[in-house]
């Protein structure tokens, strides 16, 4: 059953903090979506990008080890000058319900500093959630390795991490686009990722979904996708869900295996209940059966013949360790004999053929190898074990005495012998 929110109850407080540049211009591209509802804040070592911020609250960090001029794309000082500001950045977050960490990883601040905001918010009891993108091949493999790092050490923080990975722009822009468009088509991203979790908490709705709904799904969740979808019309739920939950641009496009899911339909005054059940049930057939997942609907009369799908996917941490692990196939031998260069006489009849009707290798390979001398008067050793290892050899083929003299063989050939024997060759 429908129901009208109640305006008269208690809004959380959301927060959006913007660390490095990358941050700052993710804030940027959100304050000119005019998100409702949300404070924003940049964190910065440069203060020149800092100046160039939109957000009402700046705060500079590290001043006194970086004089303003940026970490230097090291991540080390970048944790370095949050931790000798943290007191500020406490400040800056106090009394949220909810922020929102967005950075650029693989340069210094962004990378450095975000963990250190996300390790104060999870020590105040504020529900974080981080949303990151991951640099460009092209831009190194520094960068990468600071990024991954950087990642790895926010991850302990956040309640909820959100990846987007910058090499995946080019599939969601045509060939020849500008930079500059492309940076913004990843910061659009960053900040449908935020308004569609803001949105749903913030937005009074036509179905009931509150800020314990969203934290039920992003607290402690680890790893998660958001997808966002837009279609119009007839059947623009329908499309919109599908594009929503098939996003290129994020690291994991898909919610299988997906623990916590949430939903999130806006659109205009003529949307309907059966757009909604179609959207919501294609989401549905594509989700685990054990997820828990939480729907909301909301009316937004600009919106018109448009619609809006917002997914939320978290604990996804399985399915990415299942998916690495290797499948492996039993192996079984061709029936056929398989010839084998230099090797027929001794193997190609045994390939593939059953056990009972294998040839023994070893007296093939002795009897084509090894030739057995005669057995002659000459050449029998004597059994007696009593008998000295040096008469033995002495006594053996006595007619070949001769050739072990040192002025008949070569001279690479004397230190071929054994020293004793060619002593006694000498005598």
């Amino acid at each position: 059953m429908f129901e009208l929110e109640d305006i008269g109850r208690p809004v959380a407080k959301i927060k959006v903090v913007g660390v490095g540049g990358g941050g700052s211009n993710a804030v940027n591209s959100m304050l000119a979506a005019n998100i409702y509802g949300v404070e924003f804040i940049t964190v910065n070592t440069d203060a020149q990008h800092l100046e160039a911020s939109l957000a009402p609250v700046k705060v500079k960090i590290g001043a006194g080890l970086t004089k303003g001029l940026g970490a230097g794309s090291n991540p080390v000082i970048g944790r370095q000058a949050a931790i000798d500001d943290k007191d500020t950045l406490a400040g800056c977050i106090e009394g949220a319900d909810m922020i929102f960490i967005t950075a650029g990883m693989g340069g210094g601040t962004g990378t450095g500093a975000s963990p250190v905001v996300a390790s104060l918010a999870r020590e105040m009891g504020i529900l974080a959630v981080g949303v990151v993108t991951k640099p460009f091949y092209y831009e190194g493999r520094k960068r990468a390795i600071n990024a991954e790092d950087g990642i790895r050490e926010l991850k302990k923080y956040v309640d909820t991490l959100i990846i987007i990975p910058n090499d995946r722009i080019h599939l969601v822009v045509e060939k020849g686009t500008p930079l500059l468009k492309s940076f913004s088509i990843a910061n659009d991203v960053l900040r449908q990722a935020i308004q569609g979790i803001s949105d749903l908490i913030l937005i009074p709705g036509l179905i009931n979904l509150d800020f314990a709904d969203v934290k039920s799904i992003m607290e402690n969740a680890g790893r998660a996708v958001i997808g966002v979808g837009n279609g119009k019309g007839d059947g623009g739920a329908f499309e919109a869900a599908k594009r929503a939950i098939s996003n290129p641009l994020l690291e994991e496009s898909s919610i299988e295996g997906a623990k916590g899911i949430l939903i999130n339909l806006t659109g205009g005054l003529n949307m309907s209940i059966d757009a909604v059940q179609e959207a919501a049930s294609l989401i549905y057939d594509s989700a685990d059966d054990e997820a828990n997942i939480i729907l909301g609907a909301v009316i937004n009369p600009d919106m018109e013949d448009d619609v809006r799908v917002t997914v939320i996917a978290t604990g996804l941490e399985d399915r990415v360790v299942k998916a690495e692990l290797p499948q492996v196939k039993k192996w079984t031998p061709d029936k056929k004999p398989i010839s084998l260069k230099g090797s027929d006489r001794i193997l190609s009849k045994n390939i593939g053929m059953p056990r009972s009707e294998q040839k023994p290798i070893e007296r093939i390979i002795y009897k084509e190898a090894v030739k057995e001398p005669e057995k002659t008067a000459d050449n029998i050793r004597s059994a007696e074990p009593e008998q000295n290892l040096l008469e033995m050899l002495a006594k053996e083929n006595e007619d070949q005495k001769p050739v072990l003299n040192e002025s008949i063989l070569p001279q690479e050939d004397i230190y071929d012998i054994p020293t004793f024997l060619r002593k006694k060759t000498g005598d």
